[in-house]
């Protein structure tokens, strides 16, 4: 199946696919504090960990199923397991756990978009065959102007703004795993890497979360959406993975664009947030004309 990505058109609907996933991901992720009656930080952390450690659990049980053989991993794996358990996961949702308490969900998909600019730039830093440009640069400075717009409805609260901070920094490190991934990807496994991962990530949250004070008040609709939030993780990252070792790392980050229309309209309707504002279709203009910019390159005749 993971050959079937090669293809151009169908890799480009798997990456609609993660985006969608990623973008549900937002609204649940509130709900799930309300249904679980998650108040501080320690009880958000744990929430995640156990989101991301039964994600990767879902993958190994269902990667081994389908192959009849346990998904142990070789030891050239160890490297890009540990390095995306600490950043892209550890790392990147202990600051989206945090920082989405603090911020709407509209805002948190779409600052998300970001990644695609610091994937962009740490490309040309790490592959010779990706270059900064002065279109490039302005694709980046107009994205961040879309960033800034979507704070300005009834001023900037101190609150939102370390909030959207926060999302900010989660957003540079999953720019930092797409890169890792891309860089020690080949010749490797996507679903093994992606299992362990996400364990060895899901520990790491919920080990943090329990010396913080975290509780989970458990009920069935906070199970179900536990679940699902699990279920994208398991879903979205395999299939991301798997892409960013056959594509170019640019072609694939601007289907991060579709993050924020999926999650703004998805917080619209599961949370009743006020996604119609001018505030949200000019910083969803602006994003979209930074990743176009950066991302588009005339073809030589």
């Amino acid at each position: 199946m993971t050959k079937l990505l090669d293809h151009r058109g169908a890799a480009y609907f798997a990456a609609v696919l993660c985006t969608l996933l990623w973008g549900t991901a937002f609204p649940f992720i509130k709900l799930g504090y309300e249904a679980f009656e998650i108040e501080t930080v320690g009880s958000r952390l744990l929430f995640a960990g156990a989101r991301f450690f039964i994600a990767g659990f879902m993958v190994f049980a269902v990667g081994s199923a389908l192959r009849r053989k346990p998904l142990i991993p070789q030891s050239g794996d160890l490297r890009p397991i540990l390095l995306l358990g600490l950043v892209q996961t550890a790392a990147q949702y202990i600051f989206t756990y945090i920082g989405i308490g603090l911020t709407s969900g509209a805002n948190t998909s779409i600052i998300t978009a970001c990644a695609s600019f610091f994937t962009v730039i740490g490309a040309a830093i790490f592959f010779k065959s990706d270059r900064l440009n002065v279109q490039k640069l302005i694709g980046c400075a107009v994205g961040f102007a879309g960033v800034l717009i979507v704070n300005t409805k009834g001023g900037f609260s101190p609150q939102t703004l370390l909030g959207d901070a926060l999302i900010l920094c989660s957003t540079v490190s999953a720019a930092a795993g797409n890169l890792i991934a891309k860089k020690l990807m080949p010749g490797r496994d996507p679903v093994t890497v992606t299992a362990w991962q996400l364990m060895l990530g899901g520990a790491i949250l919920t080990f943090t979360g329990i010396i913080n004070g975290g509780r989970l008040s458990f009920d069935l609709r906070g199970i179900m959406i536990l679940l699902w939030l699990a279920l994208v993780s398991a879903a979205a990252f395999t299939i991301w993975t798997a892409l960013l070792k056959r594509h170019a790392a640019s072609r694939i980050s601007i289907f991060n664009l579709l993050v924020p229309v999926f999650g703004t309209l998805l917080s619209g309707i599961l949370l009743g947030e006020d996604v119609f504002r001018i505030e949200i279709f000019i910083s969803a203009a602006l994003i979209s004309a930074g990743i176009v910019l950066v991302n588009y390159r005339q073809r030589s005749k």
